[in-house]
């Protein structure tokens, strides 16, 4: 999914016109709510969390690209034809991109995934368990978080029982920096254990390796040439766009 996924945002930087990602963005929607069983909610979600990027590109191409009629002037700023496709396209791009990364993140095990990159991609030992280990600690911060606050609440000599958590700007620091200590000493601590255990001495063996078999080949099939059939299309039926017909 990993290499799936970086081709197809390495394919995305050639066209640049507006007709060709959204196709796509149209395909990928459904295919990630079904594919990835993440529901309907899920890449709508993505989508609202890109929007504003993409809204920015579209603005800023918009009135900064030369080149097509002018549609408004807006000032001393011009909103040429040429901008507005290439705003719509990089916009669009954004949007696509983002939802096949939030789908990647949403449908990927942190621990197969790393597993995977020492199997097949060489990634070092080293590498591969200080990723994994920082990410654990990452992924308990929500937790240790709550775990502060309600520490330091019950400390608090002025809370009533059932009262909401204190939400002042002195009680969030002194959370914050209780959290950063925590986390600061169990970094150490893992690195001293991972360095007592010989991490990187010598070759190692994987208690649970992934292995790569048909159902990646058939989704990387799958994928990849639904893109080069858009893109296909796309240029059998005229509308696709480089940045050489642009001009840069």
């Amino acid at each position: 999914k990993l290499a799936v996924a970086f081709a197809v945002s390495g394919v995305l930087l050639v066209p640049v016109d507006p007709w060709t990602p959204a196709v796509l963005l149209l395909l990928a929607l459904p295919a990630v709510a079904v594919a990835g069983r993440l529901g309907v909610a899920a890449p709508l979600r993505a989508l609202a969390l890109f929007a504003p990027f993409a809204v920015s590109l579209l603005a800023v191409n918009a009135v900064t690209r030369p080149g097509g009629d002018v549609l408004v002037r807006l000032g001393a700023l011009e909103v040429t034809t040429t901008g507005v496709a290439v705003g719509a396209s990089l916009a669009l791009r954004a949007l696509l991109v983002g939802l096949l990364s939030v789908a990647f993140t949403l449908t990927t095990d942190a621990g197969r995934l790393l597993t995977s990159l020492h199997q097949h991609a060489r990634l070092p030992p080293r590498a591969t368990f200080a990723v994994l280990a920082g990410y654990r600690v990452l992924e308990q911060l929500p937790e240790r978080w709550t775990t502060v606050r309600q520490a330091q609440a019950v400390r608090s000599p002025d809370r009533r029982p059932g009262s909401p958590l204190p939400r002042d700007v002195g009680s969030l620091a002194r959370a914050a920096f209780a959290v950063l200590v925590v986390s600061l000493r169990q970094g150490e601590r893992l690195a001293i254990a991972l360095e007592t255990r010989g991490l990187g001495d010598g070759p190692r063996t994987v208690a649970r390796p992934v292995p790569l078999d048909r159902r990646d080949g058939l989704l990387a099939a799958v994928v990849l040439g639904v893109v080069a059939l858009v893109l296909a299309a796309s240029w059998r039926s005229g509308v696709l766009a480089t940045w050489a017909t642009v001009g840069g």
